[in-house]
């Protein structure tokens, strides 16, 4: 559903309960453009799993908006401490009375609990909470792909798993879920900006995530992937470790 004629702005339902909200954006460097996505939970707590960039605010809050009274959040979080993702933060917060921010634990104490206008929840590795239906997990992994405070949330009622940069693709225009393989188009548009750490612990990193079995990855950048996700996971793994043997 186009919730913003002039920029384009989408909201979709992908997973029962889950919503992504995704807006293009033409960037010269980057021919075919980007997107920026976020995913909106809807439950008795509803959550936002990156806020977007601050400029993006009132095209985040108007798609939020035409699912739930953006008020009534009660969850805003991300992945790591970036302007795409917690730009817009302090924004929902004045929004929505009830909501708190949520990131890893590094995160809060690095980021989060100075720049935040009410203090952030720091969620340790492995740390489990409910927004009503959903049973969520928050996985810390340290520059995977990059951030020390680095985390994607794994949500156990519906297998989906978000995943922050993990899988980044170019341009502008994507379906809301896509079946096709996501590994080879996210390794083209990586190659050439090389924005992984490459951690010593990335592929156990990795195999963890994979083991959770998600049945969908919402991605931030491009579509949302339904199908076997740990495959997904393993295939990264392999090629990055590739890559790192080869000193690329």
């Amino acid at each position: 559903m186009i919730t913003n004629q002039q920029h384009g702005t989408t909201i979709d339902e992908v997973a029962p309960g889950i919503y992504r909200i995704s807006t293009p954006v033409d960037i010269p460097v980057l021919p075919g453009g980007f997107s920026f996505n976020q995913y909106l939970l809807v439950d008795d707590e509803p959550l936002l799993f990156h806020s977007g960039l601050r400029r993006m605010f009132p095209l985040v809050r108007e798609a939020v908006s035409a699912v739930i009274p953006a008020e009534t959040l009660r969850h805003v979080g991300f992945s790591h401490f970036e302007a795409d993702e917690s730009g817009a933060l302090n924004d929902f917060l004045a929004l929505a009375p009830q909501a708190a921010p949520f990131s890893s634990e590094i995160g809060a104490l690095t980021s989060v609990n100075d720049v935040a206008d009410r203090p952030g929840r720091g969620l340790a590795d492995g740390e489990q909470f409910s927004t009503g239906s959903h049973r969520l997990e928050w996985i810390y992994t340290p520059h995977v792909p990059h951030g020390w405070d680095c985390g994607v949330l794994f949500d156990h009622t519906t297998g989906t798993l978000f995943c922050g940069d993990l899988f980044t693709r170019g341009g502008s225009k994507h379906p809301p879920v896509t079946e096709d393989d996501v590994v080879g188009p996210s390794e083209q548009f990586r190659a050439p900006l090389d924005y992984f750490a490459h951690a010593r612990r990335t592929g156990a990193i990795l195999e963890r995530l994979a083991a959770l079995n998600p049945t969908m990855l919402a991605c931030m950048h491009g579509s949302a992937f339904r199908g076997d996700g740990a495959a997904q996971l393993r295939q990264l793994s392999s090629v990055l470790a590739q890559g790192q043997a080869a000193g690329r």
